[in-house]
């Protein structure tokens, strides 16, 4: 077999993409579609939420009917907006949240170039009477002109949305809504000059596949990470390493099952990294902190 080069026909990547962000180098990156698959007990929302901590979120927004009973865990999870997932308006009221700091973001750079050209014509030999008197009542404050304000310090909010005891709820029930949510999540909050805010997605699941009322495959299929807990349930392992199956082979998948879950002490779980950074060893890991390289 042989190829031949077409000249001038090559694809040109954008340089950025749509709502990403910065976050520290061991991590997986940002935005992601996270499922944290465990059943009762396994240690699964502690886990999540010593990822969450790790990727410096602004704030999170919590979808649950029992989250709000660990008031520890809330309080780590910097959570600002609680919702029932029986709520018919959740995934509306979250795109609100996210579009409100588009929103917000835009009218600060705004405020911000008036006020750096009202500074700017103050300190110039231009006559008073040309200062924009609009611009004067919106920044002169107590005896001084002062710049505009912006909660994030003008950058862009890092937003996750944590979805936990959603088993059987209307979220997942009637999942169209959902569905748009997790497939173009990180293009919610679209700005005019380019980009947008986006969020990070954590679904805590105790069973991959549910015949009624549990995560529906659209959502499955955006997952950027997939941890995965102890499970004595055989099928629900094949369930798991079957949908993965296009990136990682069944032996490998039960190699590094058996590595990372071990004796079953410590609540230990696989992390599989489908969005690999390049300086990553392996897409693999037990816990957060060890690399698994098959």
């Amino acid at each position: 077999m042989k190829t031949i080069k077409v000249p001038g026909l090559e694809i040109r990547a954008p340089k950025s993409t749509s709502g990403d962000f910065e976050t520290p180098p061991m991590l997986i990156s940002g935005h992601c579609v996270v499922l944290c698959v465990g059943k009762r007990r396994s240690g699964k929302t502690t886990a999540c939420t010593s990822l969450i901590e790790k990727m410096n979120y602004n704030y999170v927004i919590t979808v649950s009917a029992t989250m709000a009973s660990n008031k520890e865990l809330m309080s780590r999870l910097k959570s600002e907006h609680e919702f029932d997932p029986d709520d018919p308006t959740v995934i509306d009221k979250i795109k609100q949240i996210v579009e409100s700091e588009a929103a917000d973001l835009e009218r600060f750079e705004e405020e911000m170039r008036r006020y750096k050209k009202l500074i700017k014509l103050i300190n110039s030999e231009s006559p008073l009477f040309r200062l924009p008197e609009e611009d004067l009542e919106a920044f002169f404050k107590d005896g001084d002109f002062s710049p505009p304000e912006h909660k994030w310090g003008g950058r862009k909010p890092k937003i996750a949305v944590i979805f936990d005891d959603c088993l059987g709820s209307a979220v997942y029930s009637k999942p169209r809504k959902l569905n748009g949510l997790a497939t173009y999540s990180r293009h919610i909050g679209q700005l005019t000059k380019g980009g947008s805010i986006g969020v990070s997605l954590y679904f805590l699941i105790q069973s991959y596949k549910c015949q009624s009322g549990g995560l529906n495959k659209v959502v499955r299929n955006q997952c950027t990470t997939l941890m995965v807990f102890r499970t004595k349930d055989a099928a629900e392992v094949d369930d798991i390493a079957s949908s993965v199956s296009g990136e990682i082979d069944r032996p490998t998948f039960d190699r590094v099952y058996t590595a990372a879950i071990g004796d079953g002490e410590g609540h230990p779980f696989l992390l599989i990294d489908f969005a690999k950074r390049p300086q990553h060893p392996s897409m693999f890991r037990r816990r957060l902190s060890e690399f698994i390289v098959p």
